[in-house]
């Protein structure tokens, strides 16, 4: 970035697009605190195609919605530390993360955040050199999702 007039503004919690997953956005939680993205899934499965480890999985866009079968190869598999300490082996896919109008092909980890408000969390990686945040503000990108 090469000045702050070109410094682009996310509040903690925004509506974020997954184009290669589903239509729709997804409600997110930003936070600077966690290296890594996070998304619920209802439900994931391991398969393997010509020597290749995909994952399968449900995602819903909206609560309620209907889910979206998705099948993505594997790029990762690494212990990642919850809020409380607790670590746990999570699969890692690469996506398409799109905040207004940009976008970044970012690592996401599957994960069951069904007790949580917000179905995904953005780390600091997806968007580090892209954007500030202001921990004051919600929606900087608009209050509702954009699209359907």
């Amino acid at each position: 970035m090469d000045g702050f007039e070109q410094t682009r503004v996310l509040g903690w919690s925004e509506w974020a697009g997954l184009p290669d997953l589903a239509p729709g956005r997804v409600l997110a939680k930003v936070d600077t605190g966690a290296r890594s993205c996070s998304l619920h899934v209802d439900s994931q499965s391991l398969i393997f195609r010509d020597g290749i480890e995909y994952v399968q999985f449900e995602l819903r866009t909206g609560t309620p919605g209907p889910t979206h079968a998705c099948c993505l190869p594997v790029a990762d598999r690494r212990v990642v530390t919850n809020s409380g300490g607790k670590g746990s082996e999570r699969i890692f896919v690469r996506t398409v993360l799109k905040l207004g109008d940009w976008q970044r092909e970012v690592e996401v980890n599957l994960v069951d955040r069904h007790r949580l408000r917000h179905p995904m969390l953005i780390g600091r990686a997806a968007i580090a050199d892209a954007w500030l945040v202001d921990p004051a503000q919600r929606f900087l990108l608009g209050r509702r999702a954009p699209w359907p």
